[in-house]
């Protein structure tokens, strides 16, 4: 009887040693109850452009590569989820006046290190944005008179007239620690409560986080994900077809069909809140003539720019902002006539063209080469000599502040879906953006940040936008479709108008 129980004690040892002993440890990724191997929960994504900081206070913020990375380790007070706002911290919110709005918070929420939130981080938070002055959307708080932590979970945001884009401001309003975040090397390895944990951080090369645990809105699918930086079109599509990244987005047109014959490659698009623009400096000669600005223009054949360029990728823009966003007015197209446009030189002194420059920030947008290309041969033909000047992003952000430019081609972002965001920051008077001033614009645009009546809002953008369109403060030619590349392992991916997607319910088969 001894050795038969001796015996199976063998033959159960000998069985576990041939099904492989990791069956039984709780940190391997092989083997399951129901005898199935479970795939690693570990993501690889690729982003054209770096990530530079993971403050979201900072310069960076604003900046798409530093919004995707928010998103995954801070938390917001709302989200905004196709049209509606909906909770995240906060539970709920209530305006007793058209200045105040006061928000409730979760009460199970807490920080990467074990901490909990509570209405302080939220006002420190605010504070932080507000009075370092660094963001450049510290100026949609312009309007803020008071940020009060009223108790642990309530929030009481006053402001010096009604606000009318508050709950999207407030999507970009990212909340950290209190009595950490003000540190000098914080933001190397932030804390937030967001789904994921960072790990390592290296600027313009990688983001590697952890999946959190404890997330108040349940554990992210994933164990880890990695955000790479890789600015080569080529070599990122080569990277999704050969599984070494899981996904990718800002695909250039003529490499979809090559990604689409990939079976194991998944196509997903959405409209999105990306946008091109070529500004021109109205307050230096030629572009201080709204002549000349038409001009260039009507020099244009933009359908046939975006079709060979872009093809299904992008879509002619009939408005200075995508269609997608909150207050877009549709306006009448700039036809293409070269011989107006020469007859507009004219009438403007410029019988014989003249000539100028364009700059723009290298790799800041698909295709901007070939984009600029096309426009500059088009002008060609109407006596218009432009000299290209592609910059280091550093040196063109330095140029673009001060105005140290004639033409300004780039990419540009609704990033929080409402016209304000880029209306009213870059085309009233007092920022200066781009040389253009308008008494009657800036009144319109006041009057729409500070409406809270959706429909009067809409009313004002629409006047707004035909000012922008008629005047031609700049040239917007298309607008962008956002298209990722997602092996069909992956699942729960979707694809977001602001190119920041959020990776909590992302899971790997």
């Amino acid at each position: 009887m001894k050795k038969w129980y001796l015996s199976l004690i063998s033959l159960c040892m000998l069985i576990l040693v041939a099904s492989g002993c990791a069956g039984i440890s709780g940190d391997s990724d092989e083997g399951s109850s129901d005898g199935k191997s479970e795939k690693k929960q570990e993501l690889t994504v690729a982003n054209d452009l770096g990530i530079i900081s993971l403050d979201p206070y900072g310069s960076a913020h604003g900046e798409p590569p530093t919004i995707l990375a928010a998103t995954q380790i801070y938390d917001t007070l709302v989200k905004k989820d196709g049209d509606d706002f909906t909770p995240s911290l906060a539970t709920e919110w209530e305006q007793p006046d058209e200045n105040t709005w006061v928000f409730k918070l979760r009460t199970d929420v807490t920080f990467h290190d074990g901490t909990k939130l509570t209405s302080k981080d939220v006002k420190a938070s605010l504070d932080q944005l507000v009075e370092r002055k660094e963001s450049p959307l510290t100026v949609l708080w312009a309007q803020l008179d008071s940020i009060q932590a009223t108790d642990d979970k309530t929030i009481t945001i006053k402001t010096k007239t009604p606000l009318g884009n508050m709950l999207y401001n407030l999507t970009l309003l990212f909340i950290t620690p209190a009595d950490q975040a003000t540190g000098e090397d914080f933001f190397r390895k932030p804390i937030g409560s967001g789904p994921f944990k960072v790990d390592s951080f290296q600027p313009e090369q990688d983001l590697n986080l952890t999946g959190y645990k404890d997330y108040w809105n349940g554990a992210p699918k994933l164990t880890k994900l990695k955000i790479m930086n890789i600015p080569e079109n080529a070599a990122r599509m080569t990277a999704v077809e050969t599984g070494e990244i899981d996904a990718t987005w800002t695909i250039p047109s003529d490499l979809i069909g090559q990604l689409k014959q990939n079976d194991k490659i998944n196509i997903v698009d959405t409209a999105s809140y990306y946008y091109y623009f070529n500004w021109f400096n109205s307050g230096e000669k030629p572009f201080d003539d709204v002549r000349v600005r038409k001009a260039m223009w009507h020099a244009l054949d933009t359908k046939a720019i975006v079709k060979d360029l872009y093809g299904d990728t992008a879509e002619v823009m009939q408005a200075p902002i995508p269609s997608s966003v909150f207050g877009y007015s549709e306006q009448t197209p700039y036809e293409y006539n070269p011989e107006k446009a020469k007859e507009l030189l004219k009438e403007a002194g410029y019988p014989n063209g003249f000539e100028t420059s364009m700059m723009w920030s290298k790799g800041s947008g698909p295709q901007i080469l070939e984009l600029q290309k096309a426009m500059t041969s088009y002008w060609d033909k109407i006596g218009v000599k432009v000299k290209p000047d592609q910059l280091e992003r550093a040196e063109w952000i330095e140029k673009l502040t001060a105005l140290d430019w004639d033409m300004d081609l780039q990419t540009n972002v609704v990033i929080s879906g409402d016209a304000d965001y880029t209306l009213g920051r870059l085309y009233i008077s007092e920022a200066n953006r781009n040389g253009y001033k308008n008494k009657k614009l800036d009144e319109l645009l006041l009057k729409a940040k500070q409406s809270t009546d959706a429909s009067e809002r809409q009313d004002f953008y629409d006047k707004a936008n035909k000012i922008i369109w008629d005047d031609a403060v700049g040239i917007f030619p298309l607008q962008l479709k956002q298209i990722y590349a997602v092996r069909k392992n992956v699942k729960g991916l979707e694809a977001s108008p602001t190119g920041a997607p959020n990776f909590h319910k992302v899971s790997i088969e």
